[in-house]
């Protein structure tokens, strides 16, 4: 009995211009992997290798001749009979490759669950669970941002998440103000991702102004790299900051604990496809409860093969916090699966399949 691998290139096309402070998108490439048993072919793993453009450690020219040779070191190997075998496998991924590292640690476990699309032993699979969301807004012209502000808000989501830092601050800035100004909406969880934006100097008077507003927190207000001076703005901000970019191609457990230690930030938020994968994600996770750092989880932009993962994952921890887990919807051509988002939760609908046509070719 070995191991079988196939990959097939796909790109996503999103149904608008997804704007970020870091420039626009109009699609998003990924490679799916598939995997299995040269003995039953019948039972195939499933997984997504989605390096971020710009982002990711390993986006980079060379990616697919880099993936192929991954592939080399899993293709034949014996069919892992324990997730302790799985997680074996999954250590022979080069580390500067992550998103490989999430698509086999996927996909092989989609396998030893007999190609079910179930990841983990989770309530969000097993028992159709559902998990708590935040409802994303993109960046856009204020009078857009306002109008898919609006469609969140109608779809029952009482979390909201807008990117911040594109447009004219005081623009963003009233966008908020007619967040709160609504009816109810003083009860709304705000929270706003200005992806390194934001220069040391400027923000403090952005956060002093969120603070009035009782914004929830601010995902990486200034760039990456910055330790000494994002451990100052953790210390002083009067509104609590999230690391993100900060956390991405830290890997070992030695320096993951370095960097908490020292910026000590009030909450991270964790992306297992840019963090090399589950057993990755999970050593920040074990350490943020060390430290009692808060943490919620968050898809990076992967079709519902890499989104389903990592909802199962997050379920098996039951944070009671609202997840990132609302990018399913990005898409025209996204892979049809059992996965539905409804009054602000995902969960794994009953009534819905796989339609796995764009794998298969």
């Amino acid at each position: 009995m070995a191991l079988n691998v196939e990959i097939a290139p796909h790109i996503l096309e999103f149904r608008f211009q997804a704007k970020t402070s870091r420039g626009s998108l109009k699609n998003h490439k990924t490679w799916y992997l598939k995997i299995w048993d040269d003995i039953d072919p019948g039972s195939v793993g499933y997984g997504e290798c989605a390096p971020f453009e710009g982002l990711s450690v390993d986006d980079r020219p060379d990616f697919e001749d880099k993936l192929e040779i991954e592939v080399i070191k899993i293709r034949r190997c014996n069919i892992p009979t324990s997730v302790e075998e799985v997680n074996t496998l999954v250590e022979k991924i080069d580390i500067q490759m992550p998103s490989v590292r999430f698509g086999f640690e996927t996909a092989l476990r989609d396998l030893f669950y007999k190609g079910r699309r179930k990841i983990f032993d989770s309530p969000f699979y097993d028992e159709r669970d559902p998990i708590t969301i935040n409802g994303l807004v993109w960046m856009g012209d204020k009078l857009l941002m306002l109008e898919r502000l609006e469609n969140k808000i109608a779809r029952g989501f009482d979390c909201i998440k807008l990117k911040i830092g594109a447009i004219n601050w005081q623009d963003e800035l009233g966008i908020i103000q007619k967040i709160r100004e609504k009816e109810g909406g003083e009860n709304l969880c705000i929270r706003v991702d200005a992806n390194g934006a934001f220069k040391e100097p400027q923000v403090y008077e952005i956060l002093d102004a969120l603070h009035q507003l009782n914004v929830h927190s601010i995902e990486q207000p200034i760039k990456a790299g910055q330790v000494e001076d994002m451990k100052g703005l953790c210390r002083k901000a009067p509104v609590p900051v999230a690391l993100d970019e900060e956390l991405i191609g830290v890997k070992s457990i030695e320096d993951k604990r370095r960097l908490l230690e020292t910026i000590r930030p009030q909450f991270i938020v964790l992306k297992p496809t840019l963090l090399g994968g589950f057993m990755a994600t999970e050593e920040w996770i074990n350490l943020a409860e060390e430290l009692d750092i808060g943490w919620w989880i968050t898809s990076a932009l992967e079709s519902n093969i890499g989104l389903n993962a990592i909802c199962q994952f997050t379920s098996t921890f039951k944070n009671p916090l609202p997840q990132g887990l609302g990018t399913g919807g990005l898409y025209k051509n996204n892979i049809p699966s059992p996965l539905t988002i409804d009054e602000g939760k995902i969960f794994y609908a009953t009534d819905k399949t796989w339609q796995l046509e764009l794998i298969e070719g």
